[in-house]
């Protein structure tokens, strides 16, 4: 399969310049024609047999670039979904510039959260898909109402949060990697508290064993000897019910914070925080989009072989899945 991509922009009516502007990166699943337009302007046309394609909306972590996530958007693409990243530089913190997945902190608060969205760009990228799917190369070509949401770190946490038919009727399934629902004492939460998740919709939760930027974060949330699982595992186990058997909560071993990111970016963030990885980045890479793929390929796209083929690798005794449950 041919994965090719374009470029667009979004303005977010509620922020104020320059920080109003969103730059999204859409990759799609291409068919090579061969057309002057296609050589002269390298815009190539959807591989419209395998249309109408479900969207996965990625956020990214805090100060994370969109590129560093394309591995994982490609991967995807090549199983028949369009994949949308984006980069928004904004001021989510009073004096505070950087790279955001877009939060609303005010949604975060007690006696707020869980009432409105937190995800302040989503509005946003979903009125750029219901544009690209009436003009453009995708035009008629996208289901959305199937849309995913995916994401690192807290751009996850977003992910997972906004997973709500009752705020976003288009979203089926949220999936996460590195990113829990504990709230932050900052916000006035009492120390360990875990915010209640969306729980009527397909969600995968994976975590690392070694993510030390999640086990040095522990203080945020008023816990004095955090770890690196603690977290993601109370979400999966407090933040939701379950009882559909389309939750799951995967932990992969040796994988840190940042084995998502390739190519790893040192220079801003938080990733001096992180442990060492203690497995192949690169195999821990391909099995995490494996998982991925066959949960959105058997959850929202209902293929009976995905399930099956999803519960086998969960099953393979690979020494890379430390320890998987659903409920």
């Amino acid at each position: 399969m041919t994965v090719r991509a374009f470029f667009q922009t979004a303005k977010v009516e509620s922020v104020k310049p320059p920080y109003d502007t969103i730059y999204l990166k859409i990759l799609y699943p291409a068919q090579m024609s061969g057309s002057h337009t296609e050589n002269n302007l390298g815009i190539v046309p959807v591989d419209r047999q395998k249309a109408p394609f479900p969207v996965v909306i990625f956020f990214n972590g805090f100060n994370c670039e969109a590129y560093i996530y394309q591995w994982l958007a490609v991967k995807l693409v090549e199983r028949g979904l369009v994949v949308v990243t984006f980069n928004w530089v904004a001021e989510d913190f009073p004096g505070v510039v950087s790279m955001t997945p877009g939060v609303d902190m005010t949604a975060w608060k007690p006696g707020i959260y869980g009432t409105v969205p937190t995800a302040s760009a989503l509005p946003t990228l979903l009125a750029k898909l219901e544009q690209l799917q009436a003009e453009g190369i995708l035009a008629g070509m996208l289901d959305l109402e199937r849309v995913i949401l995916g994401g690192h770190s807290a751009g996850g946490t977003v992910a997972i949060e906004n997973a709500n038919p009752s705020f976003f009727p288009q979203v089926a399934a949220s999936f996460a990697y590195a990113a829990h629902s504990m709230g932050g004492t900052i916000m006035g939460y009492k120390p360990g508290t875990i915010l209640p998740l969306p729980d009527s919709l397909p969600m995968l939760l994976i975590g690392g064993t070694r993510d030390g930027v999640i086990a040095n974060s522990s203080d945020r949330y008023g816990i004095t000897s955090g770890d690196a699982t603690t977290a993601v595992m109370r979400t999966f186990q407090e933040a939701i019910s379950g009882g559909r058997n389309d939750s799951y909560l995967v932990f992969l071993e040796g994988a840190n914070h940042f084995i998502i990111a390739d190519p790893f970016d040192f220079t801003t963030g938080r990733a001096f925080l992180d442990f060492p990885t203690t497995q192949s980045p690169e195999a821990l890479r391909l099995l995490m989009a494996d998982i991925i793929g066959l949960f959105i390929d058997a959850h929202v796209r209902h293929q009976t072989e995905a399930f099956d083929e999803l519960n086998r690798l969960l099953n393979d005794f690979n020494t890379l899945i430390q320890s998987w449950q659903s409920k």
